[in-house]
């Protein structure tokens, strides 16, 4: 995916791309990268999910990129103010990786449960998923072109995989 706008999306940060330009994360462990794509009007977005949950924000100004329940609302308002449309719209995502070997509590099963809490909420606004590289213990950097609907991961462990 070379020559295209690339649009970064940090860790808790969330972005659309439009006209071929290519959505990039990069640090995927535990996080999810979700990706939601409208073939007919090629606008993507692209959520760094961090955790499952806004229940457990402290903070009083939370970032509504940071959690599943949050980001993806957030998202698909800005994806249909570019044009694109909710019936449409497919996801595909990959992270939510178990990145430490942590006894049996469910807090620590950050990965996992970030990945139920995202198919949850897709499931809620009746958006299919097309693809999935989740789970396992290791990181991810994803790529996802505007254009084509391609999700680029990129692993040491595992190489280069297209969903």
């Amino acid at each position: 995916m070379t020559g295209q706008t690339l649009v970064k999306v940090g860790m808790a940060d969330l972005n659309i791309a439009i006209d071929g330009a290519v959505l990039k994360t990069t640090g995927l462990g535990s996080c999810v990268g979700l990706t939601l794509f409208d073939s007919q009007s090629k606008v993507a977005g692209m959520a760094h999910v961090m955790l499952p949950s806004s229940e457990i924000a402290r903070e009083a100004q939370f970032n509504q990129a940071k959690y599943a329940d949050t980001a993806i609302p957030e998202l698909l308002e800005r994806m249909q103010a570019a044009g694109a449309r909710l019936n449409r719209l497919e996801a595909k995502m990959a992270g939510g990786a178990q990145m430490f070997a942590l006894g049996g509590s469910d807090t620590l099963r950050i990965g996992p449960r970030n990945v139920e809490s995202c198919t949850a909420i897709l499931q809620h606004y009746r958006i299919p998923i097309l693809g999935t590289d989740t789970g396992g213990n290791y990181g991810r950097t994803v790529e996802f072109d505007s254009y084509k609907g391609i999700l680029l991961i990129r692993s040491v462990q595992h190489g280069v995989k297209e969903i």
